[in-house]
C-alpha cells in the first residue's frame, strides 16, 4: 500500500482558492476511480471534485466553508500499485466537472455529517436547520425511530442526496449530544412546555454568497421604494380567456409575461431603467435588448434566471422562455449564461404574495419590479361600489441612477398599460 495525495487542482480563469461546500467522503471510505469526493465553489462556479485513483481515504484536509489555495492538500489515499505523492502531480482542471453559479446566491448544499452542528443550549430558539414548515427527507424508519426518541428531523443535518436524512446521520446527531427541538406530547398531553435549544448553523457555499451580495447591495445601493396600487381585473379576465383558449403547444400564461411585455413597451421612453451601473468607473450601461432576470425559489434557494431578449418575443414566447428557464434554475440544469446578464429584474411570490414588499435590487441593475397578491375588493368606480381585482405593484430603483419623479412616471405608465392590457398588443406611437 503507498499514499497518493490529491490536490484542489488549478481551475482555471484565474481562482487562487476555494471554498469548501460539501464532502461526500469520510475517512475509511473505499472510493472508486471518478467518484465524487468534495464540492468546492470558487468565485465563478461550484466544481465536483472526483478522484483520480482507487483507495482508501485515510485524511481529509478542511470543513465545509474553508477556503483553500489551488495546490494544497484535499484527500489523502492508501492505494494498491501507485507511486507515492511526491511523484505525483497536481490533478489537471480536466479532473473536474464544472456547474454554473448563479449571480444570485442560494443556500449552499446540506452540509455532510462532517460538519459539526454544535447542541449548544441557549436563552430562547432563534433558528433551525430547517424551517418548522420544511417537511425533511428521510425514511420510514428513520422517521419512526426520531419520533421514538423525541427528535425533531428537522434540526438532524442530512448528508444523502437532497439533504435526505439517514441512520447514520441521526446516530451522528446523537452522538453529538442532540436533543429533541420539542419534547414528544406525553399521555398527559404536555404540549406548553418551555423550550431552550438553539441550533447553530454555519453559512457557507451559495448561502454565504447570498448573504454578501444582498449586503454589498444593500450597503452600496440607496434604494428608493415606490408602490402603487393596479386595477388587474380587465388583464385577469384577459388572461383567463387566453389560457381557456390556448392550443397545446402554448404554456399557460401567469401575471409576468404580461409585465415583460409592458416592460419592454416602456424602455425606449425610459431607457435608464434598464440599465446597469458599473459603480467602478461610474458608468451606466443603458441597453436596447431587454434581457429579464426571474426571481426563482428553487430547493437550492433563490436563483435569477434570465430570459433573454424580450423584446424579441410575444406574449406567448415571454411565458414559453419564462417556463424554461426556471425550470432549468430549479432542477439545476440552467448554464451559467442563463443566470447571468439581466438587465431588469422581475419577482413574484406568486399566491404567496404579500400586499406589499421592500425587494432587493439586482446589482449591478438599477430596479426590480414586484407583483404582489391579488385581492377582490370593493372599490368605487363611477359613483358606484364595484367589487374589482386590485394587487400592489412594488419596485426598488437606485436613486443615484433614478429619481423619485422619473420612477413615478414609469410606474404610471406601467400601470397604465396592465390596466389596458389591449395596449400591450399595439405599436406604440
Amino acid at each position: 500500500m503507498t499514499r497518493f495525495i490529491f490536490r484542489l487542482p488549478d481551475i482555471g480563469e484565474g481562482v487562487t482558492q476555494a471554498e469548501i461546500v460539501a464532502w461526500h467522503v469520510r475517512v475509511g471510505d473505499r472510493v472508486a476511480e471518478d467518484q465524487t469526493l468534495v464540492d468546492v465553489m470558487s468565485e465563478k462556479a461550484t466544481v465536483d471534485m472526483t478522484s483520480p485513483v482507487a483507495g482508501v481515504v485515510v485524511a481529509i484536509n478542511g470543513e465545509a466553508g474553508d477556503f483553500v489555495p489551488v495546490g494544497s492538500t484535499l484527500v489523502e489515499f492508501e492505494v494498491d500499485g501507485v507511486a507515492d505523492s511526491s511523484d505525483t502531480k497536481p490533478v489537471p482542471a480536466a479532473a473536474v466537472s464544472p456547474k454554473p453559479a448563479p449571480p444570485v446566491k442560494a443556500p449552499a448544499k446540506q452540509a455532510p455529517k462532517k460538519t459539526p452542528v454544535p447542541p449548544v443550549m441557549l436563552a430562547e430558539p432563534e433558528s433551525a436547520i430547517r424551517a418548522s414548515t420544511d417537511t425533511p427527507l428521510a425514511s420510514p424508519a428513520v422517521r419512526r425511530r426520531a419520533h421514538e426518541l423525541g427528535i425533531a428531523l428537522q434540526y438532524v443535518p442530512g448528508s444523502a442526496a437532497a439533504g435526505r436524512i439517514t441512520e447514520q446521520d441521526l446516530d451522528d446527531f446523537i452522538a453529538r449530544g442532540g436533543v429533541a427541538a420539542a419534547p414528544p406530547i406525553d399521555s398527559q398531553g404536555d404540549r406548553y412546555a418551555k423550550r431552550h435549544g438553539v441550533r447553530e448553523t454555519k453559512l457557507i457555499g451559495l448561502r454565504r454568497r447570498i448573504a454578501e451580495r444582498m449586503q454589498e447591495a444593500k450597503r452600496n445601493i440607496p434604494h428608493f421604494g415606490y408602490v402603487e396600487e393596479f386595477d388587474m381585473t380587465e388583464l385577469e379576465a384577459l388572461r383567463r380567456e387566453l389560457n381557456e383558449d390556448r392550443r397545446e403547444n402554448r404554456p399557460k400564461l401567469t401575471l409576468l409575461p404580461f409585465f415583460m411585455r409592458a416592460i419592454v413597451a416602456l424602455v425606449p421612453e425610459f431607457p435608464h431603467i434598464n440599465s446597469r451601473y458599473d459603480e467602478e468607473p461610474g458608468v451606466l450601461r443603458s441597453y436596447d435588448a431587454v434581457h429579464i432576470g426571474i426571481a426563482t425559489q428553487s430547493d437550492a434557494g433563490l436563483m435569477v434566471p434570465v430570459v433573454r431578449h424580450c423584446e424579441s418575443l410575444d406574449l406567448w414566447g415571454c411565458a414559453r422562455e419564462l417556463s424554461r428557464v426556471t425550470a432549468a434554475a430549479r432542477d439545476g440544469t440552467a448554464t451559467r449564461d442563463e443566470l447571468s446578464g439581466s438587465t431588469i429584474t422581475l419577482t413574484s411570490l406568486g399566491t404567496l404574495g404579500g400586499i406589499s414588499a421592500t425587494p432587493v435590487i439586482n446589482a449591478p441593475e438599477v430596479a426590480i419590479i414586484g407583483p404582489n397578491k391579488l385581492v377582490d375588493r370593493p372599490v368605487v368606480r363611477d359613483g358606484q361600489i364595484a367589487i374589482r381585482t386590485l394587487m400592489n405593484l412594488s419596485c426598488s430603483f437606485d436613486h443615484r441612477i433614478v429619481d423619485g419623479h422619473d420612477a413615478a412616471r414609469f410606474v404610471a405608465q406601467l400601470r397604465r398599460l396592465i390596466e389596458k392590457p389591449a395596449r400591450l398588443f399595439m405599436d406604440r406611437p
